[in-house]
């Protein structure tokens, strides 16, 4: 694997304290930091008083940064990579470039830092570690729809702007109107407010306080017991078949989008 400095590098989602030590040294020994919006990345580069070029990088113009990016890495240049906030990647751009390195065998080097998923969840109580994450929901109810179906039987972990919290809480409230949700906004910051509600209370909430700020959400798993799938009957059926546990619980799993802990137990109480 060839050598070069190019860095993933993690920005704060809100508190500027949040960075580490090893980014802003990354940061600041690199030539080039590449970035979604020059004027978000400069303020954090002046806080902790930053010199380096930035060059703006973002998706609509991801394809043809990417032979600047390794005309630079040739010449022996490093390069940092960040988003306005939070993990270049994930549900930012950088998937064009790192993919270009990769399969020209260039080693990248991703450092550990703030994430929002990571941030909201630590905070929210779950039957077990399995979830779906499926960055920002589509925009129509039909692509909406589709997903909480697919997922019905796993936590579906979301990103959403403040815009579209109350319609995509009412399509939600429509096709489940019992689940159990989480949002959080503001994380890190000082009016951070993370809720553990019904669908129907969240709704009730954001209709009377319009909310600011990127939103990360969560729908709780419907339980397969409340499914209208006769699991008992099928884990039955395997059995009979000599199936072992673990893989009644991977098939039916697999079959009818369920979760595999929850089938896994329910094969243990059959």
């Amino acid at each position: 694997m060839r050598k070069f400095d190019f860095y993933i590098v993690p920005t704060p989602i809100g508190n500027l304290g949040d960075i580490t030590d090893r980014a802003i040294e990354v940061l600041k020994s690199v030539d080039i930091i590449a970035c979604e919006d020059m004027r978000v990345t400069q303020k954090l580069l002046n806080h902790f008083d930053i010199r380096t070029k930035c060059i703006s990088y973002h998706k609509f113009n991801e394809k043809e940064r990417v032979e600047k990016f390794l005309e630079f890495l040739n010449e022996g240049k490093k390069i940092a990579l960040v988003s306005d906030a939070g993990t270049p990647l994930i549900c930012d751009p950088g998937a064009v470039i790192v993919k270009e390195l990769r399969n020209r065998n260039i080693k990248i080097t991703a450092l550990p830092g703030a994430n929002a998923v990571a941030t909201f969840l630590s905070q929210i109580s779950r039957e077990d570690e399995e979830f779906v994450f499926a960055g920002f929901l589509p925009k129509t109810q039909t692509g909406i729809e589709k997903l909480l179906d697919k997922y019905k039987y796993s936590d579906l972990v979301f990103y959403e702007s403040p815009n579209r919290i109350v319609k995509t809480l009412e399509i939600i409230e429509t096709l489940r109107p019992e689940a159990k949700a989480a949002t959080g906004r503001e994380l890190t910051k000082i009016f951070e407010e993370v809720i553990v509600d019904s669908v129907d209370n969240l709704l009730k909430h954001f209709k009377s306080n319009q909310p600011k700020g990127e939103i990360v959400g969560m729908i709780f798993r419907e339980n397969p017991a409340d499914s209208e799938i006769d699991l008992d009957e099928k884990i039955k059926i395997l059995q009979n078949k000599n199936f072992k546990a673990k893989e009644i619980s991977i098939i039916l799993s697999e079959l009818y989008n369920l979760n595999k802990n929850d089938v896994y137990k329910r094969v243990l109480q059959s």
